[in-house]
């Protein structure tokens, strides 16, 4: 693709390009390098070392030169993500984008089940990878870089997926990497404390988020809210305010209504109010917040086209997405559960949550992030106080900090909890308090099966670490 057509302006001379990065080491001969201004890092200082690797052209901010020709953008970030999209042009035909602070890969997850048994090619793209029927890839972040994104839309499309839910992140919005997707739908979620370490203030978190529904979204598209979820009338307003049509859901939705949620030993027994009538359907899902990521992915289906008579019924059979309420093992009438919680409202929403299905204690075990929001350490651990029967802090992604340190901060919001820094001696520990009935909650890193210490990614799974626990536990027993 000439440089003049993948930029959209005239331009020369104008090469040939064979490829977009953003990544100066990744540079092959023909290739568009994007100097992107980074935190701790200006890509502009690497020009030099991508003409070197063969690049045709440089797309940088004004001030920027190169002996290359170059696209000069006051937004390079948001030029790139357009870039990529005329490079990699096709997509799924419908794109559901789902942003919010918790709950975005389950709904994710449920609308691709649904549309798959309604007989549609459906796929996920978020923190879990990009995944459909033909199609399987890992991803770095919950929204990739734009040329991966892009390229990562391009070959699910090739692989046939028409119906894509896809998780979008604070980051990714702010960072422009989702510009260019075609959003036919966007869902939001909630919005709860979290990425204050990235984000200047909670008013510019939500801005960020806000990015879906006002600037990318099309003009045509569907907007579908959880009326539950703090931060909905926000998002509501903005949606009105470009007359889009607005499907809410939720306890307090007006078109998916949810009238009563019963946990179940193994389930949800669900009663939703749709369309005129009460519908009642029994899902196998743990936790009664589930209800609303449900009831928001019947309302990403319905805005694809689909009726809620055809869609309900299908919750029967819906699977959860891996980490999160995840039920890995159990012990003499004991469960043990791990989830992906790793925020104080996510953390006090999966323990009220467990706790129905808990005929005993509910134990939680929890950690905080290294190099993230630390102020949310000592209020992560104030709702693990305030809602677990017994505490257990320890190491979560410790990173580049002490994790001592992290543990000490959490600790102050949970100062009778057990501290134990080695994650697998904590859940080693919560497996031998089990009593008959009691629920052991595993809490932070959910899906994730490594541990970051340092530089490094030690292998670690919570679900296999939890497992053979419980495995070992009931040895001991036995003997």
């Amino acid at each position: 693709m000439k440089l003049s057509e993948l930029s959209g302006e005239a331009i020369s001379p104008d090469p040939v390009i064979a490829g977009l990065t953003a990544d100066s080491r990744a540079v092959t001969r023909g290739f568009l390098f994007a100097a992107l201004p980074g935190v701790t890092m200006d890509g502009a200082k690497f020009i030099g070392q991508a003409e070197e690797r063969g690049a045709a052209a440089v797309l940088a901010r004004p001030g920027v030169t190169s002996r290359l020709p170059i696209v000069i953008d006051d937004e390079p970030r948001r030029r790139l993500a357009q870039m990529a999209a005329r490079f990699f042009p096709r997509q799924p035909e419908t794109i559901a984008g789902i942003t919010g602070t918790n709950g975005k890969t389950s709904t994710a997850r449920f609308a691709a089940q649904l549309w798959s048994r309604l007989g549609r090619a459906s796929g996920s793209l978020g923190t879990l990878g990009a995944q459909a029927a033909r199609y399987d890839r890992k991803l770095i972040h919950t929204t990739p870089d734009p040329v991966m994104l892009h390229e990562t839309l391009h070959q699910m499309s090739d692989a046939g997926v028409t119906h894509l839910a896809m998780e979008v992140s604070s980051h990714g919005l702010a960072q422009h990497r989702a510009d260019g997707v075609k959003f036919n739908i966007a869902a939001f979620t909630n919005i709860t404390q979290d990425h204050l370490d990235y984000h200047a203030s909670f008013d510019d978190y939500l801005a960020a988020k806000a990015r879906l529904f006002d600037e990318l979204l099309a003009d045509d598209g569907v907007v579908v809210v959880n009326a539950d979820g703090e931060g909905a009338d926000d998002i509501i307003r903005i949606a009105k305010q470009r007359g889009l049509r607005v499907i809410t859901t939720g306890a307090e939705g007006e078109d998916i209504k949810i009238l009563h949620a019963e946990p179940q030993m193994n389930g949800l027994e669900l009663s939703i109010f749709v369309e005129g009538g009460k519908r009642n359907v029994r899902t196998p899902l743990i936790g009664a917040f589930q209800a609303e990521n449900a009831a928001l992915a019947i309302g990403l289906v319905m805005a694809s086209g689909f009726e809620a008579y055809e869609i309900i019924p299908l919750l029967e059979n819906v699977s959860g997405a891996p980490g999160r309420m995840q039920n890995v093992s159990g012990i003499h009438g004991a469960g043990v559960f791990v989830d992906y919680a790793h925020t104080p409202d996510a953390v006090a929403t999966a323990l009220k949550a467990i706790r129905p299905h808990a005929k005993g204690r509910v134990i939680a075990i929890i950690g905080a992030g290294g190099d993230r929001d630390k102020a949310k350490r000592p209020l992560m651990g104030a709702a693990a106080h305030e809602n677990a029967d017994v505490v257990i802090v320890t190491d979560d992604n410790p990173r580049s900090e002490d994790p001592a340190a992290i543990r000490s901060e959490v600790l102050k919001g949970s100062p009778d909890a057990k501290e134990i820094g080695d994650r697998g001696e904590a859940i080693a520990a919560g497996v031998a308090m089990l009593e008959d009935g009691d629920v052991l909650l595993i809490l932070g890193k959910g899906h994730e099966t490594g541990q970051v210490v340092g530089d490094q990614t030690l292998p670690f799974d919570d679900a296999e670490v939890g497992t053979r626990a419980v495995a070992n536990r009931i040895r001991e027993l036995g003997r």
